[in-house]
């Protein structure tokens, strides 16, 4: 560790105490999880949702659904500080985020998916990104009600990363940076 340098305490982070959150400005950003069958990842997701104070998640399908001990496992608390529902058909909520003035963005890999680093401007409208299942991706259906996809450029030799990750990159490029 440099000189004079130290971990900060909790304290010292100037975070909200949970119950300060009902003021708290959010960034006009909303998470979808279309199908996403892991609960840790599920909860991992609330907790990087948590941190860069976006609007909300929608937990779409047969996403788990809080509480359960295993999603508090990686969500560490934020089940409760960030505001979810749940629609039962993900690209019926894509249409309806649509018709309320939402961009949607599937975050996959598509034969026209814009590339992260090349959207150098946060769009000007309520942004909500998809994210999808740990096997199938985001689903044919939702890919099609979704305004355009953007993916993540990678350069190793697996094709994708956890869904909880990728959640994490894409979530700072648009409302943490």
């Amino acid at each position: 560790m440099p000189i004079g340098d130290r971990r900060l305490r909790t304290e010292e982070l100037g975070r909200p105490a949970p119950g300060d959150l009902r003021w708290l400005t959010r960034r006009p950003v909303r998470v979808l999880l279309d199908d996403v069958r892991s609960r840790h990842n599920v909860g991992a997701v609330f907790r990087t949702a948590d941190a860069f104070a976006i609007e909300g998640i929608t937990l779409c399908g047969f996403t788990p659904r809080p509480p359960h001990r295993e999603m508090e496992k990686t969500a560490l608390g934020a089940t409760a500080t960030v505001p979810w529902d749940h629609a039962p058909d993900a690209a019926a909520a894509v249409r309806s985020l649509q018709a309320r003035g939402y961009r949607v963005l599937a975050v996959e890999q598509t034969l026209k998916a814009l590339s992260l680093p090349d959207l150098t401007q946060p769009p000007a409208a309520p942004l909500a990104l998809v994210f999808g299942n740990e096997l199938h991706g985001v689903s044919d259906a939702v890919i099609e009600a979704c305004d355009e996809c953007v993916s993540i450029p990678q350069q190793g030799a697996k094709h994708s990363l956890n869904v909880s990750v990728c959640a994490g990159v894409v979530l700072w490029w648009f409302a943490g940076r």
